[in-house]
């Protein structure tokens, strides 16, 4: 998986491409951890994302949580159809903010 991202003030945008698997789950969480704690409002673009596991859920989550306690928020941007079902199959579409 690549991932980039781009830092303005306390806001960012990361944009992983690929597949997010329990393998590459760590490098997204890596890359959320790596923003520091002056960022609390991300937007993760999931447009190049054609796959999400489980354990790309948990990083997700996660990521919501932490930003919620610094007065921020996460918000996800184009998933594919295919991902935009995981979430509604796990109910994360009603905890998760998503953004066609």
């Amino acid at each position: 998986m690549q991932i980039t991202k781009e830092v303005s003030g306390t806001s960012a945008t990361i944009c992983p491409v690929g597949k997010i698997t329990v393998q590459t789950a760590p490098e997204l969480e890596a890359a959320i951890g790596a923003l520091g704690s002056g960022v609390s409002d991300v937007a993760i673009d999931l447009t190049g994302v054609d796959y999400i596991s489980s354990a790309g859920l948990r990083v997700l989550v996660g990521a919501e949580k932490l930003l919620r306690s610094r007065g921020g928020a996460l918000r996800l941007q184009h998933p594919a159809e295919a991902v935009n079902e995981v979430f509604e199959m796990t109910g994360l579409n009603t905890v998760l903010t998503i953004e066609a």
